[in-house]
């Protein structure tokens, strides 16, 4: 009886497992798992990678040495330009923090020492029959790159005020030294526009749409460009303000930024920049009394792709400035160099464009010990002198053809070493351009890191 008993016993389970067996198993689909991430996926965009209770601290860093074959009188055609020099430098490291007031309310800050900071320095000055003279004026500078309160309300639309970062082009919206392969931030937009771009102003910020049909907006009103500080050079780049206590906020611009994200691993981004006025915004305005209304319009286009294999990366920026030829007329006091005697010839239009491409080699092979490196090269065009208004004439020297290649290793997902190879071509639009000017070649070593110390 107790065998039978047992048997009996066997036999249902081995029948009820069958009928398990063959129930059908309950499938999530691919539209509720994707659902369900790009859920989770706005939450953590909307709360600024939200992995901490209350309290996190961190920041940024580069360290970067420059071997050049050139010197001072980079732009000398004709001859053979024996001159050259090396740098080091730190040129930037930054701290940063983040404080959550409750789940709503957060502040978030940045503080950024360029160039080393500032500090004393003792020079001989020779035109002060050999003086020797101490002065608060050591290349670098301490700023307030951020500060900002956010108040989120909903995925969709949320608030920020304060210092901000202004999202034109590739760099100011991903400055962070891992987000480019360069030893130096591309040179391109570092030249025609400020870089890092940071503005006070108040921000409107949100997500939309799911699946692959995902974006991010942003819109902004902030201080507008100061014309003070446009040139020759750097087209509008020294017109960012906060050399002064309080910034000029007559006429303030307008900025306008939509990413699309709903194809995994690629990003996509366009902004765009209005001031209605920039003479408005000058320290001394009635200097540009007979200049009239002079606005400024920057439009740009930027994309990311990666995934295990491959990152990549392009970007163009365009330019147009309104009665530029009359802003170059307008002369500055360098007594102050307030804005480094910036030579005036203004354009009316300047370009930049580059792509950039780096081979993940760790990839291909299966070790789960090889190092993570990516060789990568880099392409750009820039000039701050494209096209001029009327008669004026554009310096073709500000014309620059560049081609980089290089490596990074990144030790530690937020540790990189980079080493990299330059070549300039002076006054050509063209991929591999020569003119009568001498080409410039660099070899850069650096270091770079990016991380949170501390979260609570």
């Amino acid at each position: 009886m107790r065998k039978l008993t047992c048997l009996f016993a066997l036999g249902f389970l081995l029948f009820n497992n069958t009928l398990r067996a063959n129930e059908p198993e309950k499938v999530t689909s691919t539209e509720e798992v994707s659902e369900t991430a790009v859920k989770k996926e706005r939450i953590k965009q909307v709360t600024k990678d939200d992995d901490y209770e209350k309290f996190r601290f961190g920041g940024y860093g580069e360290m970067v040495a420059k071997f050049m074959n050139y010197g001072t009188n980079r732009f000398y055609g004709g001859v053979d330009n024996s001159d050259h020099r090396n740098t080091i430098a730190i040129p930037r490291f930054v701290l940063a923090f983040d404080y959550k007031f409750n789940s709503k309310w957060i502040l978030g800050a940045e503080i950024e020492f360029e160039a080393g900071g500032v500090g004393i320095e003792t020079e001989l000055e020779n035109s002060e029959n050999g003086e020797y003279e101490t002065e608060m004026e050591k290349g670098g500078e301490v700023a307030l790159e951020q500060f900002h309160i956010t108040r989120l309300i909903h995925s969709a639309f949320n608030v920020r005020a304060g210092h901000l970062i202004v999202p034109m082009g590739l760099t100011n919206a991903h400055h962070e030294p891992i987000n480019f392969f360069g030893t130096s931030r591309p040179e391109g937009e570092t030249t025609i526009i400020p870089s890092t771009w940071h503005e006070t102003g108040l921000e409107f910020f949100g997500s939309f749409g799911k699946g692959y049909a995902r974006f991010d907006y942003q819109a902004m009103i902030v201080a507008g460009l100061n014309a003070d500080g446009f040139g020759r050079d750097n087209w509008v780049a020294g017109g960012k303000q906060g050399l002064f206590e309080q910034d000029n906020f007559t006429s303030p611009a307008y900025v306008a930024r939509l990413d699309y994200k709903g194809v995994p691993g690629l990003r996509v981004g366009a902004a765009f920049y209005y001031c209605n006025d920039v003479t408005a915004n000058a320290d001394k305005n009635y200097k540009y009394s007979s200049v009239g209304r002079s606005s400024v319009k920057i439009y740009s286009a930027d994309a990311q792709y990666k995934n295990k294999y491959v990152t990549a990366r392009g970007n163009i920026i365009y330019g147009d400035l309104e009665n530029s030829s009359k802003i170059s007329k307008v002369t500055l006091s360098n007594n102050s160099n307030y804005y480094h005697g910036a030579m005036r010839n203004v354009a009316k239009n300047a370009l930049c464009y580059g792509l950039e491409a780096g081979l993940n080699l760790s990839a291909f092979f299966s070790q789960k010990k090889c190092p993570v490196i990516y060789p990568y090269a880099r392409y750009e065009y820039y000039n701050p002198q494209e096209e001029a208004e009327g008669s004026a004439t554009m310096e073709k020297r500000c014309q620059v053809s560049k081609w980089t290649a290089g490596v990074n290793w990144f030790a530690l997902p937020n540790l990189v070493v980079k080493a990299d190879y330059t070549t300039r071509h002076i006054g050509t639009n063209k991929v591999f351009g020569s003119t009568k000017y001498n080409n410039e070649n660099e070899f850069a070593i650096g270091i770079a890191y990016v991380g949170w110390f501390t979260k609570r």
